[in-house]
């Protein structure tokens, strides 16, 4: 009996040994497992998404910082220089969590950089990014990642000087603006008002150009300067004066009738499927939505310009009677009532029909195709921002990525799109503004206002 009891003892005793044991090995395991997470080892991912080599008045720095464990403690951002440190960006987190996600696991920001501001010197420093994750590693400091990118800080502005500026220029015509740079330009220019008129150089010359133009609408000039950015993001600005002349309104009067909308309106409808109602419901749908589209497209053709100059003197005037002027002001009449309003930015010339349609100068076929209100249509890069625009066409002659010279036949006239009749409806463009091509044709114009400064 005394045997069984002590046999009873030891067996409680061995059960009650192993689940300490067993509980001792829990908490072991979960303290490892929680050192494991608490401290764990993997640095944080810092990456600058652009070459950055100068530091100015105006930088922006793009990065993408991460960590897929504890998530990102902290970013800094200083710039280093004689042993001394300046920060110019700080984003530190709260920690959220410990066995889980303490901080954001990605973080993608642009810091926007004026060293003035710090008081650092122009010339060689350090770009120092840091990047800190929440684990409990290095002494409870957590993992880091540091970045030493070796910059110029460039506080000095670059110099413009500008040689000639269009000194008279009307709402609807065009110039040119020549100047020089003390330094390399990341972006430089005209500005007047809030448009922007890249500049380009003159070949064999410490010279830039840019053509510039304005709309055939525009009142009052409150800005007219060219400006220069450097790498490091400094800005220099001369300012210059123009003379606004003012142009005299035309008005035309444009009669619709339906036999020109049951000619019309199925070819629009074959590409514009959207059309409903009435043909004349559809006619000023296409009057004016249409129209807004095509003048989008045109505007972000002509927005990537070939920076080489094509074009050598005047453009040529295709032969026949003018039937329409540039910025004429239409009323729209159906059966005796107005229907709408728009102006015309191109100028109509009639021959005969089918005529050959000739190159007005050497250019690039950037465009050939149909669009809306202007049927086919060839568009020519003629380089440095000038386009020229042939509509209502009866078939190409060419086909884009051509080069073709001046007098080249790219195509035959014809009634397509918003045309009456069979003619030429011709445009001239200046980063996308269309202007009179009546300067364009003009020998003398070219001579006086772009040859004298810049040769051919």
């Amino acid at each position: 009996m005394a045997r069984k009891n002590r046999l009873r003892r030891r067996g409680k005793s061995h059960t009650g040994r192993n689940i300490l044991i067993t509980l001792l090995v829990l908490l072991v395991a979960g303290l490892g497992a929680a050192a494991f997470i608490l401290f764990e080892t993997e640095k944080p991912i810092v990456t600058i998404k652009r070459e950055i080599s100068f530091l100015g008045s105006h930088v922006k720095i793009p990065f993408v910082a991460g960590d897929k464990k504890s998530g990102l403690a902290s970013v800094v951002f200083a710039i280093e220089q004689n042993g001394r440190q300046k920060q110019l960006f700080n984003r530190t987190f709260q920690r959220k969590a410990w066995f889980g996600a303490a901080g954001p696991h990605d973080l993608a920001e642009t810091v926007e950089v004026d060293v003035r501001k710090t008081g650092v010197k122009d010339g060689k420093a350090t770009l120092v990014i840091s990047a800190r994750d929440f684990s409990l590693n290095g002494m409870f400091k957590g993992n880091e990642t540091i970045l030493r990118l070796p910059v110029t800080v460039d506080t000095r502005p670059p110099r413009v000087a500008i040689d000639h500026a269009q000194q008279y220029i009307r709402p609807g015509g065009s110039g040119i603006v020549t100047y020089t740079l003390s330094e390399p330009a990341v972006k430089h220019g005209v500005e007047i008002d809030d448009l922007f008129f890249p500049g380009y150089p003159v070949n064999g010359k410490k010279l830039f150009v840019a053509f510039i133009a304005l709309p055939w609408d525009k009142g009052k000039l409150e800005k007219t300067q060219v400006m220069a950015i450097d790498e490091a993001g400094n800005t220099g600005k001369a300012g210059f004066s123009i003379t606004l002349r003012k142009v005299a309104e035309k008005k035309d009067r444009i009669n619709v009738g339906e036999g020109f909308l049951k000619r019309k309106i199925p070819e629009f409808e074959e590409h514009y499927p959207e059309l409903t109602g009435s043909m004349l419901e559809k006619y000023i749908f296409t009057n004016n939505e249409i129209r807004r589209r095509n003048a989008r497209t045109i505007k972000e053709i002509c927005s990537k310009p070939s920076p080489k100059r094509f074009w050598h003197d005047h453009f040529i005037r295709m032969p026949g009677a003018g039937r329409a002027g540039f910025a004429d002001q239409r009323t729209y009449y159906y059966k005796g009532r107005v229907i709408d309003h728009q102006t015309h930015l191109g100028m109509d010339i009639a021959s005969t029909a089918r005529v050959a349609i000739k190159a007005a100068n050497n250019g690039k076929v950037v465009f050939a195709d149909y669009l809306g209100i202007y049927g086919n249509t060839i568009i020519l890069d003629h380089g440095q921002g000038v386009f020229s625009l042939y509509a209502h066409l009866s078939r190409f002659d060419t086909t884009v990525g051509a080069m073709v010279t001046k007098n080249q036949t790219i195509a035959h006239s014809g009634a397509t799109g918003m045309a009456g009749g069979d003619h030429l409806h011709f445009s001239i463009l200046v980063h996308g503004i269309f202007v009179t091509p009546k300067e364009w044709w003009d020998q003398h114009w070219i001579e006086v206002n772009i040859n004298r400064f810049i040769g051919r």
